[in-house]
């Protein structure tokens, strides 16, 4: 699907319309509060059977004049995630999505992830003959050199953690082979392509901004899981490692972007996933932009 915003970008779907209850997402909040939302009764963004948010999992190709770029790799294919039922051992089609784009996995040239939880990293690494071999070879991928220091000290200081096999399969082989530059937070991909520091939801959260001089968008990542927290941006999901500081991210990229022609490009969102966000008192609500 062709998305709105500059250079030519695409969103390319792992897994889509995944219902999860609102006390599963969201911390410290309840189906109640939920329901009490406007963003609770779009139907684009919730379940209508059970009033609970509905989430996908996707990347966005981005085809700028510097070079092709990929933004989170999903979930992947068959990997070991007994904790999350439609994660574990899927086979999904993505590669192919991927190509009805147009792109060969040997032509991506840069791939960012904005940040190293399972569902953003999945599709790093591919099973061929019983090993985990990056999927995109000539590709460089961009991590936030904080992102990767913090795993490297969790999983030393706590082997066999909930988080390790993600990095076991879709992290260490990229670094054994070679193909990670750590940067910082602050990191220009290519001209009109900046990664930016948004930490809270992980220590070395990134948002990517993409600007080529006539249209602006934002690939927001994990600060915003859903639109509902657009609505209530005081809101932090249950998966945030530090959800006051993701509270304070959400805000700030919120008051930058409302009331501007930026478009806000969610990991997540189902339905429309490009967004404009506006102002609403002393809050913000959101309106759909057209895919292309």
């Amino acid at each position: 699907m062709r998305m709105p915003g500059p250079f030519e970008i695409h969103k390319v779907v792992d897994l889509e319309q995944v219902v999860q209850a609102p006390e599963f997402l969201l911390l410290d909040v309840t189906g109640a509060d939920f329901r009490a939302t406007r963003t609770a009764a779009d139907a684009r963004f919730t379940d209508p059977a059970t009033r609970s948010p509905v989430l996908s999992f996707h990347s966005y190709l981005v085809r700028s004049p510097a070079g092709t770029l990929l933004v989170d790799t999903c979930v992947g294919n068959h990997k070991e995630r007994p904790l999350i039922a439609e994660w574990h051992r899927r086979e999904g089609d993505y590669l192919a999505r991927l190509a009805a784009a147009g792109v060969a996995p040997e032509a991506v040239d840069f791939v960012c992830c904005t940040h190293l939880h399972a569902d953003h990293c999945g599709w790093n690494t591919r099973l061929a003959d019983g090993r985990w071999v990056p999927t995109f070879p000539n590709a460089r991928h961009l991590f936030a050199a904080d992102e990767v220091a913090y795993w490297e000290a969790f999983h030393r200081a706590d082997p066999g953690n909930m988080y390790e096999p993600a990095w076991r399969d879709s992290v260490l082989p990229l670094l054994e082979a070679g193909l990670v530059d750590r940067v910082r937070g602050d990191h220009e991909v290519a001209p009109g392509i900046r990664l930016r520091p948004a930490p809270g939801h992980t220590p070395g959260n990134v948002v990517i901004e993409l600007d080529d001089g006539r249209e602006r968008a934002v690939m927001s990542g994990d600060v915003i899981h859903h639109p509902v927290q657009v609505e209530r941006a005081e809101w932090s999901s249950r998966f945030c490692l530090d959800p006051d500081a993701a509270r304070v991210q959400r805000g700030a990229l919120l008051g930058r972007i409302a009331d501007t022609s930026t478009v806000l490009l969610a990991a997540h969102f189902s339905g429309p996933t490009a967004v404009r966000v506006v102002s609403e008192g002393d809050g913000f609500f959101y309106s759909a932009v057209p895919a292309g």
